[in-house]
C-alpha cells in the first residue's frame, strides 16, 4: 500500500504530535510512529493528527550509522507539541544530549503528553519526569534502569504503561500496541480499528512482556488457545462460562486457567470480560442501538453492568462515551466503516493504580482521557477485515 506522511502538512487546531529523533535513535521506532500518527487517513476522511520530526542537530546518524536523517525541523518544534515522543536508542548509558532533555522538562511543564518507546523510558528518567510515576521499558533493560532510577515505579510484565499523561511501551514492537491505545484514547475503539486494520495489527494484544523473556523452551508446549479463543469471539452474546470455554477446548476448568495464564497472561473470566467490553465499545461508538441493547449484544447482560465496567475502563458513562466518540462527534466522523480486528484477545490486566491517579488525566480537544489500561499479547490467529454485525436478541 502506498503510504503518504502528514510530516509536511499542518492542519490549524489538529493535535500536534511530534518526534524528537537524536543520534543513534532506533529507526524501528521512528517508523512506528510514523505509521501510526503520520500518515494520511483517506479512509476515515480525515487526518487524526498533525505530525512532526525534529533534532537538535542538521543531520542526525541514526542507530549503528545506517542512515543520516536530515530535512526535519529543528528542536524548537518540540514546544509546539501536544504529544511528544522522546528519544530510544540502544546505547542506555550514554547520558543524553541536555537540549532534548531540557525540551523534555519544558514540554512535561506545560501539560504536553510524553511518549517513551522502548529505551524511551531512559531519556524521560533522565529528564526527572518519571520520579514518582510508573513506567516500563524493555525487559532486558530492566536490572539497569531499576539501578539507575530507584524513583520510579518500573513494571516489567505489561506492553505498555499509560500513566496519564506519560506513556512508556516496553520492547520495540510494543510501540505499536502504544500507538493504538492512544488512537483509541483519543478517537474511540472504531478508528482505532481501522489504523489497526491498515497495519494488519491486533488492534489488542493481550497479556505482557514476560511471556518474551527468554526461558527454556518445554518438550510439550501447551496446545494453542486460538480455536476456544475466535469461537468464543463469534458468540459474546451467549451464555458462556469458564466450564463451557473448557469443555470446548476438550480441558479440565483447572488447565484452561493453566492455559489461559501462560499464553495469555491473564484469566478466561478476565479475557471473556475484556473482549465483550470493546464489543459494547464499538456498539455505543455506531450509535445504532441503545444501551440496554449494547449490553445485551455484548454479552455484559444489563445496563448497569455495563455501566460499570465501562465507567472503570474509561472514566466515562455509556452516554458521555458515545457523546464523545459516537456519530456526530469529531472523534466519531467516519468511524463506523468496520468492525475491530479479532486477532488474539483484549487484556484484562489493570495498568492503572493509586498511584496513577495521583495525576490528572490527559485531556485531548479538552476532553479528559479518563482511567487506561496497559495490554499485550501475543497474536492468535489472523486479522479480521469484514465487520460482523450484531446478533439478533435472542428469544427468551
Amino acid at each position: 500500500m502506498a503510504q503518504e506522511s502528514s510530516q509536511a502538512v499542518t492542519r490549524p487546531g489538529a493535535h500536534r504530535v511530534v518526534v524528537i529523533v537524536d543520534e543513534n535513535s532506533n529507526p524501528f521506532e521512528l517508523g512506528c510512529a510514523t505509521e501510526v500518527f503520520g500518515l494520511r487517513r483517506p479512509e476515515l476522511g480525515r487526518d487524526l493528527y498533525d505530525f512532526r520530526l525534529c533534532s537538535a542537530t542538521p543531520r542526525t546518524l541514526m542507530r549503528d550509522g545506517f542512515f543520516t536523517l536530515t530535512g526535519v525541523a529543528g528542536l524548537e518544534a518540540a514546544d509546539t507539541a501536544d504529544t511528544l515522543i522522546v528519544p530510544n536508542r540502544p546505547d542506555t548509558e550514554v547520558p543524553r544530549r541536555p537540549a532534548v532533555l531540557a525540551a523534555v522538562r519544558r514540554a512535561h511543564a506545560r501539560g504536553a503528553r510524553l511518549l517513551g518507546l522502548c529505551s524511551g523510558a531512559f531519556t524521560l528518567a533522565e529528564a526527572g519526569v518519571l520520579d514518582g510515576r510508573r513506567a516500563t521499558a524493555h525487559w532486558q533493560w530492566a536490572d539497569s534502569f531499576r539501578a539507575r532510577f530507584p524513583a520510579v515505579r518500573l513494571e516489567t510484565d505489561v506492553l505498555f504503561v499509560d500513566d496519564g499523561d506519560i506513556l512508556t511501551a516496553a520492547g520495540s514492537a510494543a510501540a505499536l500496541d502504544l500507538g493504538l491505545h492512544v488512537v483509541r484514547r483519543d478517537h474511540g475503539a472504531e478508528v482505532a480499528a481501522s489504523v489497526s486494520r491498515r497495519l494488519v495489527f491486533a488492534a489488542h494484544r493481550d497479556g505482557g512482556q514476560r511471556q518474551f523473556v527468554e526461558r527454556p523452551v518445554p518438550d510439550l508446549p501447551d496446545e494453542s488457545l486460538a480455536p476456544v479463543l475466535a469461537w468464543a469471539q463469534e458468540h459474546l452474546d451467549s451464555p458462556l462460562t469458564v466450564a463451557g470455554l473448557a469443555a470446548r477446548a476438550g480441558v479440565s476448568p483447572a488447565t484452561l486457567h493453566r492455559r489461559f495464564r501462560a499464553q495469555l497472561g491473564t484469566t478466561p473470566l478476565a479475557w471473556l470480560t475484556g473482549e465483550r467490553l470493546t464489543q459494547a465499545r464499538r456498539l455505543l461508538e455506531r450509535g445504532t442501538c441503545g444501551v440496554d441493547l449494547v449490553a445485551r449484544h455484548s454479552g455484559l447482560g444489563t445496563a448497569a453492568n455495563l455501566r460499570t465496567l465501562l465507567r472503570r475502563e474509561t472514566g466515562l458513562t455509556p452516554s458521555a462515551y458515545r457523546h464523545r466518540f459516537g456519530p456526530g462527534s469529531a472523534a466519531g466522523t467516519a468511524s463506523t466503516s468496520g468492525s475491530e480486528p479479532r486477532s488474539g484477545s483484549r487484556a484484562a490486566s489493570e495498568a492503572t493504580s493509586e498511584g496513577s491517579r495521583s495525576h490528572p488525566p490527559h485531556r485531548v480537544n479538552g476532553d479528559p482521557a479518563g482511567v487506561h489500561r496497559a495490554a499485550g499479547v501475543h497474536r492468535t490467529g489472523g486479522v479480521r477485515t469484514e465487520p460482523r454485525p450484531p446478533a439478533a436478541p435472542r428469544q427468551r
